[in-house]
This record gives C-alpha cells, structure tokens and sequence, in this order.
C-alpha cells in the first residue's frame, strides 16, 4: 500500500512539475486557437467540471488534442495544461 502512495505521489509531483515549467503564452494561444473557438471557456468554469486533479486535466488535454486531429507535441499539451490551470483550474 505504501508503495503505491509513494508511486501515485511520484506522478503527481512530475505533472505538477511539468506544468509549472510549461510556457503558459503559448498554451494560451494554444488553447484560443483551437479549444474555446469551437465551445467557450464556460466548460473550464462549470460547477459539475470533471476534472479535479493536475493529471486529470493533462490527459483531458490530450485527450481533446486527439479527437481534434491535432498534432500536438507533448510541450505543447504541457503548455496547453499550463494556460488551463492558471487561468480556470488552480488545481496544485
């Protein structure tokens, strides 16, 4: 059990520190280019939002990169993340 604490708070502080380095300019552009065209920000700031964790949002990210079609590098989800949690999420 503790082993999988010690793992799952590995995770965490790697995206945690991932997201922190990432260039929150560009995931602005990022995302105003290619996410709020299409739905607004109104669905970053919900009540019922479905993502509560820095993760969490990195893989929504992603995920949403890839039903778009886009082809995004990973510094550039990063940076998209980054944008995201500043702006609208504040998650730590």
């Amino acid at each position: 059990m503790l082993k999988i604490l010690i793992t799952i708070a590995s995770i965490s502080a790697a995206f945690s520190a991932t997201i922190q380095a990432a260039d929150v300019k560009a995931g602005k552009e990022l995302v105003n280019n290619n996410c709020t065209c299409c739905h607004g920000s109104e669905i970053y700031t919900r009540k019922d939002r479905m993502v509560t964790t820095l993760p969490g949002l990195h893989k929504q990210v992603r995920r949403c990169e890839q039903m778009l079609g886009l082809t995004w590098f990973d510094e550039d989800v990063d940076n998209a993340s980054a944008h995201l949690n500043e702006q609208f999420y504040k998650l730590k």
